[in-house]
């Protein structure tokens, strides 16, 4: 019996309100500008207190908001209901292969954190409690999930990408579709109760699901009590693994003194003439000061495993907390995704808003699928999938 099902009842735009996910973001501003700009993108309801007329409130004072704009795009149409139904997902741009999903239900006493706790839904990387309680909060005062975990499956991919490829390709007109800050293109259809949907949701539970986005939101789902969480199910076919930054607002040492604690663990470090750019293989992460850069070629452990020998754990061990003595959910830490250039992260360091950018190559495929089927967590916030499932497309109502 599949972990995948039908959401009950979902609310299915009619336009204009998909959106970014809340943790997609870098800066703040940017959210309040992007709810500004379309008062019906569904970030209003998600970081309710970015939005323009309620800042200033916490998230907790501002979720009533948060109901009253779900309750209004419901009433004025931006919605509209549907029972009984999974929805295709296609994202298409130019020059990209098309990228596919299934909107659905799962199974939430299926989440697996470590090799001794059974389940098909792997999480793969330590979370901020902060923001789980965020997301807990905002569903049991909406009774609706908005942003969808996006789940990767590795165990029938193959089978599903074609069959999803084939649904879409004879379904006709979208439901309805939404252009994202990248110019991509995302299409839903409805497939209603039947053959067709009871294949889909098949092949989309066929096989071990692996957390590539929604670590936060999963884990609420099991805070809140939650039997099963809004999820697009995709394939390893229709994504790819991006760089994951970081910036450090304000260093606890001086740029040498860092260097030479760096040097002290075992990193060999040479400086970088002219810009300074993600690092194009793994191994070695670049960093940039005001005005100077520097490659860190890591030390591997040849007595670790593959998890501990990461770049991304390097840098959070050796630097972050060895070398500058942060944690890693220290505020002065920002987690830069890869819909964010090298030049971005450097330009904060140019203008005084940073003092250290660290830029670290992409996590490969195959690190991603080994570590999590060895039920191992990644390091937070080192995988950044793109296309990213789209929130506010879809909208899955809680029973009450």
């Amino acid at each position: 019996m599949t972990v995948v099902h039908p959401i009950a009842r979902a609310w299915i735009t009619t336009g204009g309100t998909g959106a970014q996910n809340y943790d997609e973001f870098a800066d703040d501003a940017e959210i309040t500008a992007i709810i500004e700009a379309n008062p019906h993108s569904a970030l209003g309801i998600e970081m309710p207190h970015r939005a323009p007329e309620s800042l200033g409130k916490s998230f907790l004072e501002a979720l009533p908001d948060a109901v009253a704009r779900l309750t209004e795009a419901k009433a004025d149409g931006s919605y509209t209901p549907a029972e009984q139904v999974v929805v295709l997902y296609r994202i298409t741009a130019p020059g990209e292969e098309p990228a596919y999903g299934l909107f659905a239900m799962v199974d939430t006493d299926q989440i697996s954190t470590n090799a001794d706790e059974p389940g098909l839904v792997i999480r793969n990387e330590d979370v901020f409690i902060a923001k789980v309680r965020e997301r807990v909060a905002l569903a049991e005062a909406l009774g609706h999930l908005l942003s969808p975990v996006l789940l990767l499956q590795t165990g029938r991919g193959g089978e599903l990408h074609a069959a999803l490829a084939e649904a879409a390709e004879v379904a006709g007109a979208p439901a309805a579709t939404d252009t994202d800050q990248a110019g991509r293109t995302h299409a839903i259809w409805l497939l209603g109760p039947g053959p067709e949907q009871d294949e889909l949701t098949a092949l989309a539970g066929g096989g071990e699901l692996v957390v590539a986005d929604g670590n936060h939101r999963s884990l609420a789902a099991q805070t809140g009590g939650l039997p099963r969480f809004l999820a697009v199910v995709t394939t390893p076919a229709s994504v790819a693994i991006q760089p994951y930054n970081r910036l450090v607002s304000e260093l606890t040492a001086t740029p040498d003194e860092l260097l030479d604690r760096l040097r002290a663990a075992g990193t060999e470090i040479d400086p970088i003439d002219g810009p300074v750019e993600v690092p194009a293989t793994g191994g070695t992460v670049h960093l940039r000061f005001a005005g100077r850069g520097y490659a860190v070629r890591l030390p591997h452990d040849q007595g670790a495993g593959r998890l501990e020998n990461l770049d991304h754990a390097l840098v959070e061990r050796l630097l972050l907390r060895e070398a500058l003595g942060l944690d890693p959910g220290d505020k002065r830490i920002t987690y830069v995704g890869g819909d964010y250039p090298a030049s971005w992260l450097t330009g904060e360091v140019d203008a005084g808003r940073a003092e250290l950018a660290i830029l670290i190559a992409p996590v490969t495929v195959d690190d991603f699928v080994a570590v999590n089927l060895a039920r191992e967590k990644m390091p937070r916030k080192s995988t950044w999938f793109t296309p990213k499932a789209r929130g506010g497309l879809v909208v899955a109502e809680l029973p009450r």
